[in-house]
């Protein structure tokens, strides 16, 4: 389906894909309602299995000694707790990723057999059984480093982020009372607004960030299906890269990188 030429933010002409809903009807057009829920089986697995290496890596490895960060606490020793918090989490959410890659692997290619009308990757162990078969031990993790760049990034980005602006910007002492007598005759709401902003922070720090890795996933998606057979990781539809770095540049090049 073509581009349609638009406009940014900023003025600038820019092509536009279709939307969600022109892509979702199109695909039930040609496949049928069922072409919607392509590569969903490994999709589900892998969240599956995600969820279950973070379960056990927990009782291996429990965060017992981890401090929660407090208000009470001064800059240093709570950005210490902020640092080995996220530390822990980028432990677990490396291992769950490398473990569950492979599947995620499956189910992009899944999806991508709708652009050549292909049926190469059916079933997961087929799947498995064909990946290995071609591309040898290494076919289960093309497209893992710029993955796993992004989570990291990603992680250490809000928390960090979202810890100093907690630490700087929220202020403990601001009453929500119209006289500011708060501080005296309501502490319990003071307090309950300023842990309701905390909360709301870290959340939209998500989003910001998120839109600073789009480019790290989105190479490491591109990697999982470039040159494997299917018409959609091949040249016309798309180059050879030789490596992430070699996507990273071409796209750079193209100006297609960034979400914006």
């Amino acid at each position: 389906m073509p581009p349609t030429v638009g406009t940014n933010v900023l003025g600038r002409k820019v092509l536009y894909l279709p939307s969600f809903f022109t892509y979702a009807k199109y695909i039930v057009q040609v496949d049928g309602k069922i072409g919607l829920f392509r590569g969903l089986s490994p999709r589900l697995m892998s969240n599956a299995l995600s969820t279950v290496t973070r379960g056990s890596m927990k009782k291996v490895f429990p965060p017992d000694e981890i401090e929660q960060v407090s208000n009470k606490d001064d800059m240093k020793t709570s950005l210490r707790k902020v640092v080995k918090e996220t530390s822990y989490e980028m432990m677990m959410q490396c291992v769950s990723r490398m473990l569950a890659h492979p599947l995620h692997v499956i189910s992009m290619r899944c999806m991508v057999q709708f652009v050549g009308r292909e049926a190469k990757y059916s079933g997961v162990l087929s799947s498995i059984g064909k990946i290995f078969k071609e591309e040898g031990f290494l076919g289960f993790f093309v497209g893992l480093i710029p993955h796993l760049l992004g989570d990291v990034v990603f992680l250490w980005g809000c928390n960090l982020l979202a810890h100093f602006i907690n630490a700087y910007l929220v202020d403990d002492s601001v009453s929500d009372s119209p006289g500011g007598l708060g501080n005296d005759q309501n502490p319990g709401s003071q307090f309950s607004q300023a842990l309701a902003i905390r909360s709301y922070t870290k959340f939209v720090m998500g989003i910001a960030v998120s839109m600073l890795t789009y480019p790290f996933l989105l190479v490491g998606d591109l990697m999982a299906v470039n040159n494997c057979g299917l018409q959609a990781g091949l040249p016309p539809y798309s180059p050879v890269f030789k490596s992430w770095i070699h996507c990273w540049k071409y796209l750079s090049m193209q100006d297609q990188l960034g979400p914006l």
